[in-house]
């Protein structure tokens, strides 16, 4: 018998299912232990008795199905199964069905694509303590200019906001926005690109971004949106979309023509660390005032990007995988007799050693110490 308890791997598994409809195999890391929730989702996919812990309710169901061979190898509640959504929360059955068509899916690998991008970003997001559970969320609006977004960090489905504003939607529905991440003080809209360099959708994106603005600034109290989260599966998705986007010559559309700022983010433990990080209310400045004395701070002074300086060294940090920024950086590399310093995580070295090249010194930061600091 297993209990379907708040915490487990079974409830996180049917939380999760319940939002995104289907869940990737290869992305079970990224809800807690691999190894676990692998023989764990092979043992749900036959008939077991489950209990619910708070009314002691018991059924023998057979829980998931596994649809998909190798990397679109994925896992789905059973229909027979669905009634226990109800044990994770009253609505999450109805927002379920609204949202899968009363439990189907299309068949082609697009539609697929799509889900799993989705799923692997709400399954990141709930890890992190993110809340993604819509039917807990605060629902967005467009009438007048409210505080409606929670206290703390949420995960906005572009599928659900967009159905805010029929007229918004037609402009918007073939982005590749995932959804949105408001925190107390901003926004981020959140792309998934998964394996594969990350082909922006050019004036798609534009509106997509416009369409953000204004529900942030009506919902959130944030006035201007200039930031994306990119997940990627390694720091390896990353560099093939910068080099990727260099061969854009229309600049007005490549990406950091789009956004000022777009922090990769990787889809594993360290990721959701950054995403924990990027959440933090004031994270800028305080990461910032934790690396660096005062005096030796730019506070965006001058023409190039850099956060401080020591002599005749410029300093850099990349510690929130802003790639965006990263381009603007390297072309002061580039142009510079300037010495050049990055500051970054150990897992950012290889990535950056590849882009940036021998000329610039990387120094690693622990990634405890930062999360110590900033989460206190």
């Amino acid at each position: 018998m297993l209990t379907v308890r708040t915490g487990s791997h079974i409830h996180r598994l049917i939380t999760v299912l319940g939002l995104a409809g289907e869940y990737p195999i290869r992305s079970l890391g990224l809800l807690g232990n691999e190894r676990t929730l692998r023989s764990l989702a092979n043992r749900l996919s036959s008939v077991q008795e489950l209990r619910n812990p708070d009314t002691d309710e018991r059924v023998r169901v057979k829980l998931l199905q596994l649809t998909g061979t190798g990397n679109a190898k994925a896992i789905r509640l059973c229909k027979g199964a669905l009634p226990i959504l109800g044990w994770i929360h009253a609505d999450a059955y109805r927002y379920y069905m609204s949202t899968f068509y009363n439990h189907s899916f299309p068949g082609d690998m697009a539609h697929r694509d799509r889900n799993f991008r989705v799923a692997e970003a709400i399954g990141m997001s709930l890890t992190a303590g993110i809340e993604s559970r819509a039917y807990l969320l605060p629902h967005l609006q467009n009438r007048a200019i409210l505080r409606v977004t929670p206290e703390n960090s949420a995960f906005y489905l572009a599928r659900d906001f967009k159905k805010i504003n029929p007229a918004e939607q037609n402009k918007t529905m073939f982005t590749r926005i995932i959804g949105a991440m408001v925190y107390p003080g901003g926004c981020y809209a959140v792309y998934n690109t998964r394996s594969a360099a990350m082909k922006w959708n050019g004036m798609g994106e534009f509106k997509a971004l416009h369409s953000l603005i204004e529900l942030a600034r009506m919902n959130a109290g944030v006035q201007s949106v200039d930031s994306a989260i990119l997940l990627g599966v390694s720091y390896d998705t990353a560099l093939t979309t910068l080099l990727e986007s260099e061969k854009n010559r229309r600049l007005e559309l490549r990406f950091d023509g789009i956004y000022r700022h777009i922090h990769f983010v990787p889809m594993n433990a360290s990721g959701i660390r950054q995403l924990k990080l990027l959440t933090v209310p004031d994270w800028n400045e305080k990461l910032l005032d934790l690396l660096f004395e005062p005096d030796i701070r730019s506070y965006n002074r001058g023409s190039m990007e850099y956060d401080a300086s020591i002599g005749n060294t410029c300093i850099f940090s990349h510690l929130d995988g802003d790639i965006a920024r990263l381009i603007r950086f390297r072309e002061a590399v580039q142009t510079s007799a300037k010495h050049f310093e990055v500051l970054c995580f150990e897992d950012q070295v290889p990535f950056l050693r590849t882009y940036l090249g021998p000329q610039v010194t990387l120094k690693i930061i622990d990634v405890a110490a930062v999360k110590a600091e900033l989460m206190r």
